[in-house]
């Protein structure tokens, strides 16, 4: 179709220009994330006209300004966009890029339509970059210093180098729809388009593909970690008119599509696609019943297990691409700390965290993290790997037991009586320090053969028959022996236990009980002989 130059100033003068407006959408979601602003030219006369058959014409004549002007104009002015947080993205040609003036036009214009420029990405073509650097870089940064956020266009499909995407300071990498278009039955698409979502995640960017025109390629998509969508399947490229119907349209749904365990053949197959494998991987970590997830530099989720994801009450894909801060509000302040680390490169490990119920009234838990770093090929950290166990019930029996073990001294520490464990040498391992109440004697002495000390000489032969009679034969002990008080005086101390047999029938140990006997013989001298029972 051929145009001259009076034929398109005709139609920048009767206004004949006009945007047309395609969804952007957050794949983890299938929420409306904005939109990329489209030029049409409304033709009086042949209708409307797609912009390969006009842009050349206007970037050769210079008018190219005049049609970025015209169509963010129209659009800063949709009142659907106005009052949300909706983007718009915009296409600059490679000769844009190149004029020092852009970036005060693009001020002027966003202030004449109060649109605030930190909603605005401005999309750039590697050809756009090639000519001069310096140049561009230039323009760059003062269009980021605006607030507007800068994509670079059609990664892999022109003068790809690493080197143009480290020049500019870019918030997005895009993939090309030629890509995307043939990557469910083409492998080496498939490795480029995973390759182009792997370099711009570990770069910290957003990554948006074009050209998303099935459920298939959707879903193949999301299992890459890819960020956002557009093509047909999500919207045609629509008039101004049509914005409220788009703004209101019901997100689209997502499909986890993870393989099956029993039929997947290539599971952690070394030669699947980085996006295969993230899928088979998740089918593994579904299965364990520890909370699991992978973060990257900037804390946001990039995996997660779906027990995580019932361990916070909130779904799986509603995690992705969010960061804790977000999802866990209530909980961040207690491990930011700890994550911080572990991007630094410390391995944490066993952090117990208390994390209380998110409504009134309800239960709280007690979890134990463990935080490592992960590292890529070279050796830097650009990742967390979190994994998270719930042990509010061993707590809680851990707890109980303490409490009751706290219950059982104390009743003990009132007791008039003596426990304690002679074990199968006979010593004593443990006993109540009511003993040395009794005796005088501290309990830490009477441990081991010691207590004997504190018995009347005469009646320590027998009381020591007595212990190798239960631990050699099982026989019950009963026996008396007299102790001196602190005082000087001689008391009657009267001892019974029991032996404890293991499984081949030998005494492990043998518990038992003392107490002071009372009455008028409970006080007698050396002289006097016990009798024992």
């Amino acid at each position: 179709m051929f145009f001259d130059e009076a034929e398109v100033r005709r139609a920048f003068e009767e206004d004949e220009f006009v945007p047309f407006f395609q969804p952007l959408v957050e794949l983890r979601t299938g929420q409306l994330a904005g939109f990329e602003i489209l030029a049409r030219w409304n033709h009086r006369r042949l209708g409307m006209i797609q912009p390969d058959d006009f842009i050349p014409l206007l970037e050769k004549v210079g008018l190219i300004d005049n049609l970025t002007q015209t169509v963010l104009e129209k659009a800063f002015a949709a009142p659907a966009l106005a009052g949300n947080s909706l983007t718009l993205s915009v296409n600059t040609s490679p000769n844009q890029l190149m004029d020092f003036k852009l970036p005060e036009r693009f001020a002027a214009v966003a202030e004449e339509g109060g649109f605030s420029l930190d909603r605005l990405t401005i999309e750039i073509t590697e050809s756009a970059i090639v000519d001069d650097l310096l140049r561009a870089a230039a323009v760059a940064g003062e269009l980021k210093a605006l607030g507007c956020k800068l994509a670079l266009d059609d990664y892999g499909t022109g003068y790809s180098s690493l080197k143009h995407l480290h020049a500019l300071p870019f918030d997005e990498l895009k993939v090309d729809r030629s890509f995307v278009g043939s990557m469910t039955h083409n492998r080496d698409s498939r490795k480029i388009v995973a390759s182009v979502v792997g370099l711009g995640k570990s770069l910290g960017l957003t990554t948006t593909a074009e050209g998303v025109e099935t459920r298939e390629q959707a879903d193949m998509l999301f299992q890459m970690g890819c960020d956002q969508g557009q093509g047909w399947f999500y919207g045609k490229p629509a008039p101004a008119c049509e914005l409220d119907r788009m703004v209101s349209a019901a997100p689209q749904a997502l499909r986890l599509c993870l393989p099956d365990l029993a039929t997947e053949s290539s599971i952690l197959n070394p030669d699947a696609l980085p996006g295969q494998r993230l899928a088979q991987l998740q089918a593994v970590y579904d299965g364990v019943p520890v909370g699991l997830c992978l973060l990257d530099q900037k804390l946001r989720y990039v995996s997660l297990n779906r027990r995580l994801a019932q361990m916070n009450g909130i779904p799986l894909a509603a995690h992705l691409g969010r960061t804790p801060a977000e999802v866990i509000p209530h909980v961040f302040p207690k491990v930011e700390a700890f994550m911080r680390r572990a991007l630094a490169g410390e391995p944490v490990l066993g952090v117990e965290v208390q994390k209380t119920g998110t409504e009134p009234n309800t239960p709280g838990q007690t979890l134990m993290i463990s935080y490592q770093p992960v590292r890529d090929e070279a050796g830097e950290v650009w990742g967390v790997s979190v994994a998270i166990m719930d042990i509010t019930e061993r707590r809680r029996m851990e707890d109980a037991l303490r409490e009751t073990e706290d219950h059982h001294r104390n009743m003990i520490a009132l007791s008039p009586h003596v426990p304690w464990v002679l074990n199968a040498k006979g010593e004593i391992i443990e006993a109540s320090p009511r003993w040395e109440a009794i005796t005088g004697q501290p309990l830490e002495e009477a441990l081991g053969s010691g207590w004997l000390k504190a018995l009347h000489p005469e009646d320590v032969v027998a009381t020591l028959e007595s212990i190798r009679n239960s631990l050699h034969h099982g026989l019950q002990i009963d026996v008396k022996y007299r102790v001196r008080k602190a005082n000087g005086v001689w008391r009657w101390i009267w001892s019974r236990g029991s032996p404890h047999f293991g499984p081949s029938g030998d005494v492990l140990c043998i518990y038992g009980v003392s107490e002071e006997m009372q009455g008028p013989d409970s006080n007698q001298d050396s002289s006097q002989s016990p009798n024992r029972l």
